[in-house]
């Protein structure tokens, strides 16, 4: 260790027995650990029920990606024939469209016709692009607002933007009305896409950092799930005033929870971080040892790290890459591909369900799949996960490629109408169980407490950034290269995904984050 670290731990300890010894705080009963007793356990209830309540933001932003789905064919325009608008944002947090059946034999308006929005595919393109542009841009400043303030205090801020965007969109009467709450609703879904996952990490136990750690996604395929049965049963408005139910329940949530041990020792609020330990862990927790843990993490770190720390220092760079690969992969695994074509394969089986009805169905194997995946991540481990989720995604896109290849070149596909449909199961369930929760977990336990917000911060919005590209590109794909040339694309694609995570990663299951940031820095 350099001298100038033993140096400022020295120092740091000083000045925490320092303030042990004149804070009152510090002689709460509630610290009382007890050791003599041999009754020293952990209580993990309520770091599920801390991590279910942050993760009502995820649900929140499901409600938000889904929206569109149901909404917009109710408040499309109607010129001489239909305009359908299919909007299956289905997987956590991809936005996409297609328009069919699209007339441009007149110029309609946004305003209301006998009391209903009337809105133009253009218009309907800015409603369901906005979410993903604020979300970019609102994941930046979020870290550093986290640093500043602490992370619960960021959940209740962000909040708000949720609370004042569903108000906005259950009460419009213009398009304008509507860009405002989608803007700002996806500020709100970038902020909790990065406050979430640090939460969750910094209040976790190892044993069960990994479930924790699936909640977000799990929780927002809820959200998403529930719009999409929702919406097939009431109308927009009505559907918008009962999505802002979630954020304002979350915000009552929000505030019955401790801030993190974490950001409070890094404060030197040593007192209040074992309190928020007694509260999380159960009042007969070893909070000492714990804290003395995170003091040891935050001793190894530089407690003012700029974001030239994260490309300077080896591991905090290699978090960084490895974090946004993943993010990268989960974008283009071809979930989109898959769900752009979810109708048309379930057809090709035989089946005469709505798309709605098809639309649930898939919602509901992504929610129990993400479930699977939440207790398996403990006892599986995230790599392992991985390597199963992108091989038989690899598997199954390739399979689509060459039936969409040989029924667009006129051969006879009936016989094999089954073959789409079940690897589009399998390809939904391999997602939900690996590339769908994991690059989240990961996401949140691969950085020291110096660098997290800035890196997951930066995480984040190279994940919007791909969600952007692929929403954009894919129709041009279609287009341009057909069906079979797509699936292909995205298959390898999952089969780069294979190997560089069977060559780059390495278990992080149980492990420390200090034994975390040791194979990072190639220790």
């Amino acid at each position: 260790m350099d001298s100038d670290k033993v140096v400022r731990a020295m120092a740091r300890w000083w000045q925490t027995v320092s303030q042990e010894d004149t804070d009152v705080t510090s002689h709460n009963p509630m610290l009382y650990d007890p050791l003599q007793d041999g009754v020293v356990k952990t209580s993990k209830t309520r770091q599920y029920l801390a991590a279910l309540i942050i993760c009502l933001g995820a649900v929140a932003a499901g409600t938000a990606l889904a929206w569109t789905s149901p909404v917009l064919p109710q408040i499309s325009v109607n010129v001489n024939a239909s305009t359908a608008v299919n909007v299956a944002p289905l997987t956590g947090n991809e936005t996409n469209f297609t328009l069919s059946n699209v007339t441009t034999a007149a110029t309609p308006t946004s305003q209301p016709i006998d009391g209903r929005l009337q809105l133009t595919v253009g218009q309907q393109s800015w409603i369901s692009s906005l979410l993903a542009i604020g979300a970019f841009l609102g994941a930046l400043p979020t870290g550093y607002i986290a640093d500043a303030i602490g992370r619960r205090y960021t959940a209740l801020a962000m909040d708000v933007p949720f609370i004042l965007a569903w108000l906005s969109i259950s009460f419009a009467n213009s398009a304008g009305w509507l860009y405002f709450g989608r803007f700002l609703i996806g500020i709100a879904t970038g902020s909790f896409c990065v406050v979430a996952p640090m939460y969750i990490s910094e209040i976790a136990e190892t044993s069960i950092r990994g479930t924790l750690g699936t909640l977000f996604q799990l929780l927002l395929t809820v959200g998403i799930l529930f719009v999409y049965i929702m919406g097939s049963l009431v109308s927009w408005t009505t559907l918008s005033m009962m999505c802002l139910v979630v954020p304002i329940v979350l915000f009552a949530g929000m505030l019955m929870l401790p801030e993190t041990p974490v950001y409070l020792l890094k404060k030197g609020r040593r007192a209040d971080a074992a309190l928020s330990l007694k509260w999380l862990w159960g009042k007969y927790c070893d909070s000492r040892s714990a804290i003395q843990v995170i003091q040891n993490d935050l001793d190894q770190a530089n407690a003012d790290a700029s974001i030239l720390d994260l490309f300077s220092n080896r591991g905090a760079r290699n978090g960084l890459i490895i974090s946004m690969m993943l993010m990268f992969f989960q974008q283009f695994s071809g979930i989109n591909a898959v769900i752009f074509y979810t109708q048309s394969i379930f057809e090709s089986a035989g089946s005469s369900l709505s798309a709605s009805v098809s639309s649930i169905i898939v919602g509901v194997v992504q929610v129990i799949m993400t479930l699977t995946s939440s207790l398996l991540i403990d006892r599986a481990g995230r790599k392992i996960l991985l390597l199963f989720s992108s091989t038989v995604m690899t598997i199954c896109l390739a399979i689509l490629g060459a039936y969409f290849d040989m029924k667009e070149s006129g051969k006879d596909v009936s016989h094999i109408g089954w073959l789409p449909l079940l690897c589009m199961v399998l390809f939904i369930i391999t997602f939900s169980v690996g590339y769908g929760p994991i690059p989240w977990l990961m996401m949140g336990e691969l950085f020291m407490p110096d660098v997290k917000a800035t890196a997951v911060s930066l995480t984040v919005m190279v994940n919007w950034l791909c969600v952007f590209v692929v929403t954009k590109c894919f129709g041009v794909m279609i287009n341009d290269w057909g069906s079979d040339m797509t699936f292909w694309f995205f298959a390898c694609c999952m089969a780069l995904a294979t190997v560089y995570v069977a060559l780059a990663l390495v278990e992080t299951k149980g492990k420390t984050s200090s034994q975390i940031q040791t194979w990072l820095s190639g220790r």
